[in-house]
């Protein structure tokens, strides 16, 4: 009886229904949701403690760079000039996590 539902219960994590999942998620939801953001911060917070450099630098740079994006699309994204202050902070933003990563991945040891 206990195999049985384990089996089940692993039926859920075949790569179709996986990927299936990942299709219907909604970005933009997600970055709001306070489960998502407190899971994603407790994940960095054991990698930090367990010193786990590649996984806090994939954290960083993917959460950095969604909320980036998320911001970035709320504001006004039109390029009549290149003073566009979003566009000012997109770049900088982005510069910002990549120096992140980079010093989490090559430099710090």
């Amino acid at each position: 009886m206990q195999t049985e539902s384990l089996i089940d219960f692993l039926k859920n994590f075949k790569t179709g229904e996986v990927l299936g999942f990942l299709r219907t998620l909604n970005i933009e939801v997600l970055i709001h949701d306070p489960w998502f953001l407190g899971g994603t911060a407790a994940l960095a917070l054991i990698s930090l403690i367990m010193r786990w450099r590649v996984l806090l630098a994939t954290i960083l740079s993917v959460t950095g760079f969604v909320g980036l994006l998320n911001y970035t699309l709320q504001q006004d994204t039109s390029l009549e000039n290149l003073s566009n202050p979003t566009l000012m902070i997109f770049v900088g933003g982005g510069v910002l996590i990549i120096f992140v990563v980079i010093y989490l991945l090559f430099i710090k040891e």
